[in-house]
């Protein structure tokens, strides 16, 4: 199955080849002006250019023939070689009754592709820094999972390093190596081993043999490393099934560590890996770059290593473990130079084969409404738990103005709804403000104002003795045409999200959607009309609309209530 502007590409593109010139000139597309027509192919213009014939004589051979064909009801030329298209309604209607469960969307994909976002690190609280991560990566494997791909969500914590070395020589410190420790007691023991380590050499020293010590295996470390590990992930667990977050893969920088000294020596011996000023590191700069590319490092002076070198291992371990053809990595677009560094030196090195797409899928930063970096009025870091909290409490106090019911599952479904949406609504390059009164209002283009028209639509099946049927019998009038033609462009909305990794683009269709549908609902007679047979058709556009609105919703990670 197809959009209805790709089954028209089909036809006008064998039209094109049938004159002598490729069919690629054939796109058809939504029109940009629907007060003209409801397609437009615009190929004439392109294939005049690469044939040297006159575009208007081009598209008017094309449109005669496509004026004989039963799917168009009016073709039209424009301008020195646009052509206008509208469809039949029998056209229309046969493919709103052949879209199925999927909406038409393609789930052919094959493959697997693991993603890398999240990144919270151990023996710390989550906080509003893991939001866009957490949010765009889950978004990202929702969509390539429906898609057909194998989508494994991997975590990736920091969980290895010298911060280990500092919490384990901490505790020996305070004699606690041999007592667990809560979730509370990390939260207080980091920063101060920490701030301890910054302010005191020895400190610092006596943290970098405990992390030697730990990466050497010692029991009694590995012990205690692996019972703040398990405290940690109960934690992190707690916060992403809160976020309606899902991770298939806990690993982290630690299940790497066995595989460095192999890779480097493999880097080595292919003389890739080299000593510059005390470091060993792998030079990735290319002739033609345009500006300066630091060389990847490897190890340090010191002989510590880096996320550079974990990131490298990490490649290594997900190629043989999961045999991917893409690895996409959602991180902070301030990161872009090192994955560039990474993607480099994984690809010189044989690593990354070329039959592993590395892409890195950056995104912006969360601002407060000053502008700057979100913070808490306090000034400090927000935990991801007090601002989902902070979103429940907002979403029962918008509930309670609008008169509508406030339980906690719906006030919890409002809430991230409104968190989720305001974030991936936006490209996720751009940087964007977090404002929890403008994100909760049941207006305008929000989470809230979504889940409302969904509810709404289910509410009105319900009543009508008709939810979620859809009849394959449609009988489309003026006020029913725009609904039912905007229905028909999901498959290419969902395409464009795919490709260019943009769930953006899923919201702006759920929102036009949205407002579509409203505006059919206030025109057209629906449960009360009389025409039992127009009443039936209307009742499965509702139906129609109410499924595509969950399955895009489900695809942001945005659960609808059953009420409001």
């Amino acid at each position: 199955m197809a959009s209805l502007a790709q089954k028209l590409t089909g036809i006008t593109g064998e039209i094109f080849a049938a004159q002598g010139l490729s069919a690629e000139f054939g796109v058809v597309k939504v029109s940009d002006r629907p007060d003209l027509a409801q397609f437009q192919c615009n190929g004439a213009l392109a294939a005049a250019k690469a044939a040297g014939r006159n575009p208007r004589e081009i598209a008017t051979a094309v449109a005669e023939i496509l004026k004989g064909r039963k799917e168009f009801s009016k073709i039209e030329i424009a301008g020195p070689g646009f052509i206008n298209l509208n469809v039949t309604d029998e056209f229309l209607t046969a493919h709103l009754a052949g879209l199925g469960d999927h909406s038409g969307i393609e789930q052919s994909a094959k493959g697997t592709v693991v993603l890398d976002y999240g990144g919270p690190n151990i023996a710390k609280p989550m906080h509003v820094g893991h939001l866009r991560s957490s949010i765009i990566g889950d978004a990202l494997r929702r969509i390539t999972k429906f898609a057909g791909y194998n989508a494994l969500g991997d975590v990736h914590l920091g969980d290895w390093g010298t911060p280990m070395g500092q919490i384990i020589s901490e505790l020996e410190l305070r004699g606690r190596l041999d007592k667990p420790v809560t979730m509370d007691e990390l939260e207080e023991i980091y920063p101060a081993a920490s701030k301890a380590c910054k302010e005191d050499e020895a400190r610092a020293e006596r943290a970098r043999a405990a992390t030697v010590k730990l990466q050497d295996g010692d029991a009694v470390y590995t012990k205690v490393w692996k019972n703040f590990i398990d405290i940690s992930i109960a934690g992190m667990k707690k916060n992403f099934d809160a976020l309606g977050v899902h991770f298939d893969l806990w690993k982290g920088e630690s299940s790497v560590h066995k595989l460095i000294a192999p890779m480097v020596e493999s880097l080595k011996k292919k003389g890739l890996a080299v000593e510059s000023e005390g470091a060993l590191v792998v030079p990735v700069a290319k002739p033609d770059d345009k500006k300066e590319m630091p060389p990847l490092i490897l190890y340090k002076r010191d002989g510590a290593v880096l996320y550079s070198t974990t990131d490298m291992a990490t490649i290594v371990e997900r190629v043989e473990e999961n045999k991917p053809a893409k690895i996409l990595y959602v991180v902070d677009q301030r990161q872009h130079l090192h994955f560039e560094q990474v993607f480099r030196a994984a690809r010189l090195s044989g690593i990354a084969p070329d039959t592993v797409e590395l892409t890195f899928a950056g995104f912006g930063t969360m601002n407060g409404t000053d502008g700057k970096p979100f913070k808490t009025r306090a000034g400090g870091i927000m935990k991801l738990e007090d601002l989902i909290r902070m979103g429940v409490e907002k979403a029962q106090a918008r509930l309670a103005e609008a008169g509508l019911e406030q339980d906690n599952d719906i006030a919890h479904k409002v809430a991230l709804a409104a968190i989720k949406f305001a974030d991936l609504q936006n490209n996720r390059i751009a940087d964007y403000v977090f404002d929890l009164d403008r994100m909760t209002t049941f207006e305008g283009k929000t989470g809230p104002y979504l889940l409302y028209q969904a509810v709404r639509i289910k509410s009105l099946l319900k009543k009508a003795g008709a939810e979620e049927k859809i009849s394959a019998q449609f009988f489309i009038k003026d006020e029913d045409r725009k609904l039912a033609l905007l229905l028909t462009e999901l498959p290419d909305y969902f395409a464009a999200a795919l490709r260019d990794y943009t769930p953006h683009v899923l919201c702006d269709y759920a929102f036009k959607l949205a407002q579509e549908f409203s505006s059919f609902y206030g025109s057209c007679h629906i449960i009360s009309e009389p025409d039992e047979g127009l009443r039936a058709s209307r009742l499965a556009l509702c139906a129609l609309t109410f499924r595509q609105l969950t399955l895009v919703l489900g695809l942001l990670g945005i659960q609808i209530p059953e009420k409001m």
